[in-house]
């Protein structure tokens, strides 16, 4: 950080308590310009391919499906969780627009917890579709209907809104007399717990068993409906016909290791990789917020054939 911003976060942290500044990267302040780059087009196209993605559902008859009705649901998710981030990492980067309210902060720390889980909860619906779709096939239109998909979702919605919305609550009630600079490029909670003079015992422990039992409850049942569904493909009598029910969830596997690896790798190293560079640590905590959302419309746009047909009709349309 220049010295002229240091000595300004020092003469202004004291004073106004509601006012905090996020560091961007620690120790690439210099590369900001240049790191901005890849930033920037990761989230143009994360953003790009998620619209598309939408739209190619909303107005492709044949995607009024369970399968596609949770896509559509993950797209949204992966919208709203990097458009939540990235503009403000943006502006850091671009023009060193710091200052961030301490009410913008928590609810920026809320929406980025929340949707996270919110995300976990419809990679689970999914390979619960997938368990139906390959175990119950019959019995797959009665299992999944509209009624039952949106009641899933909204349980998914209530289940991160109810387990999160504690965290800010509590944080909003401590106090902050420490320096007030966030070294993170975004309100992530254990960068803001830091800078309490308070204890801090209640928002470490409850965000820890937030993290273990909705995660690695969602991880568990992923798990289990896999274990199932390859139970129930190896018992298939040809391989054409295992190869075309595995080839179904190639997707959502593709889709649960890019969610789910790079989160856990980055939790573990910012809770017990003390020896990690700073800026090691926070180039992959937005790694795994921006992989994902660029990544799942490219994935499911490769692997299902009606999305691939219909994006290409489109752009022929369009050079039509």
């Amino acid at each position: 950080v220049a010295l002229g911003d240091l000595i300004f976060w020092n003469s202004h942290t004291g004073s106004d308590p509601s006012m905090f500044f996020l560091s961007g990267i620690p120790g690439l302040e210099d590369m900001h310009l240049w790191i901005s780059i890849p930033f920037g087009s990761v989230f143009t196209v994360a953003l790009f391919g998620n619209c598309i993605l939408l739209y190619i559902i909303k107005t492709e008859p044949s995607l009024h499906q369970p399968m596609f009705y949770f896509l559509a649901m993950l797209a949204v998710i992966d919208l709203v969780s990097s458009a939540n981030t990235m503009p403000k990492s943006l502006c850091i980067f671009w023009f060193n627009f710091r200052e961030i309210s301490f009410t913008a902060c928590l609810t920026q720390m809320f929406f980025l917890h929340s949707f996270t889980n919110m995300e976990s909860g419809v990679l689970v619906a999914m390979a619960f579709d997938r368990y139906v779709a390959i175990c119950n096939p019959l019995r797959y239109t009665t299992i999944l209907t509209n009624s039952v998909i949106a009641k899933i979702g909204l349980m998914a919605l209530a289940r991160a809104v109810l387990c999160l919305i504690p965290l800010p609550l509590v944080l909003s009630r401590l106090p902050f007399c420490k320096s007030h600079v966030i070294s993170h490029c975004y309100c992530e909670h254990m960068a803001v717990v830091k800078l309490a003079c308070a204890d801090t015992t209640f928002s470490n422990i409850y965000g820890i068993t937030v993290s273990f039992f909705i995660l690695g409850g969602d991880i568990i049942f992923i798990t289990l409906s896999y274990f199932k569904i390859l139970r129930t493909v190896f018992s298939l009598a040809s391989k054409e016909e295992r190869l075309k029910a595995f080839g179904t969830c190639v997707s959502h596997l593709c889709a649960i290791l890019m969610f789910y690896f790079p989160m856990i790798l980055t939790r573990i190293i910012h809770r017990f990789g003390h020896q990690v560079a700073p800026h090691i640590h926070i180039l992959m905590a937005n790694f795994y917020l921006l992989f994902p959302p660029m990544m799942n419309p490219i994935v499911y746009g490769m692997k299902t054939k009606q999305i691939r047909h219909k994006f290409f009709f489109l752009f022929q349309e369009k050079n039509i």
